[in-house]
């Protein structure tokens, strides 16, 4: 097995989703699809870098609770783990609340939906095969809804494109992120990875979050909230999605993108009165068929590990 930091592995299982899979898949998208919202609550009164550091440290103080998440990882695979501090959580996370500046929580949650589309590129070329039958079907479908919904948040000027174009690389990490993630996780289990990744990505966070401190004020609405997304959205979260990806791999555990734009849209329009398009509701429409999609069995049955 390779120690190249851009590799991944293909999942345990590859099989159609059994009822574990299922309940991994919804509770991710429940969870980050909430997040939105709650970071839009906290912008309310807290500055992006401050958000972002908060949401970090909280979620490695969760899974540091717990001694399995001090379990040893060799040194060889250390350089990855710093590698997603930075591209899983560092750097995303500091672009999604500057993002949202700009646009809305439910056009933000629309758009996380490109990351199957990454991670299926990232996939293809790690394991030198492409996405095949119903999985390449899904992307396809995804893919289109992505586009209606990224042109019709994208339309209305140059400040909201900026947005747009903030949470679209920060669906690049992600997707090279999964891929990284996979290996690690299927070795040493999630909550080691996961809790070592975010106690790293807390230092790299640290100076934005102290700089944008001094411009915040204090609202317990936006605490609460950035605080629930911090200990559920970010350390529950990670610990849930580690889990799925290194059982379904890397292309069809970040199908979860697909179903959380549906939530954030209903969570927006219902506390934070959002509006969006008739297009970008179309678009979100195809995503839930392609996240469908993904549950199906893998047309390559032999597993792939580099």
């Amino acid at each position: 097995m390779s120690n190249r930091i851009l590799s991944t592995s293909s999942g345990t299982n590859q099989e159609a989703f059994a009822p574990l899979d299922w309940v991994l898949f919804s509770s991710i998208s429940l969870i980050w699809g909430a997040s939105f919202l709650l970071m839009d609550i906290g912008l309310d009164a807290l500055r992006p870098g401050l958000i972002t550091w908060m949401r970090v440290g909280l979620g490695a103080a969760v899974l540091l609770l717990f001694p399995s998440a001090r379990k040893p990882i060799d040194p060889v695979d250390r350089a990855r783990v710093l590698v997603l501090s930075v591209l899983w959580v560092a750097l995303p996370f500091t672009l999604f609340p500057i993002a949202q500046q700009y646009i809305n929580s439910a056009v933000a949650g629309m758009l996380n939906g490109a990351m199957p589309i990454f991670a299926a590129i990232f996939a293809s070329a790690m394991l030198h095969r492409l996405p095949r039958g119903a999985q390449l079907i899904g992307l396809v479908i995804g893919f289109g809804g992505v586009i209606l919904m990224s042109v019709s948040s994208g339309a209305e000027g140059s400040t909201e494109a900026l947005g747009v174009g903030m949470i679209l690389v920060a669906t690049v990490c992600y997707g090279l992120s999964v891929n990284i993630a996979t290996p690690l996780t299927q070795r040493y289990g999630s909550l080691p990875v996961m809790a070592r990744m975010l106690a790293l990505a807390t230092i790299w966070t640290t100076p934005f979050g102290i700089f944008d401190l001094v411009d915040s004020t204090f609202a317990w609405d936006s605490v609460l909230a950035v605080a629930m997304a911090g200990a559920a959205g970010t350390g529950l979260a990670f610990f849930i999605m580690g889990a799925l990806v290194g059982r379904v791999g890397s292309t069809r555990g970040s199908f979860i993108t697909y179903l959380i734009p549906v939530v954030a849209l209903a969570l927006g329009i219902a506390f934070r009165s959002d509006t969006v398009s008739v297009w970008a509701v179309a678009g979100v429409g195809l995503a839930i068929i392609g996240a469908l999609m993904a549950s199906r069995r893998e047309a390559n049955a032999v597993r792939t590990a580099r």
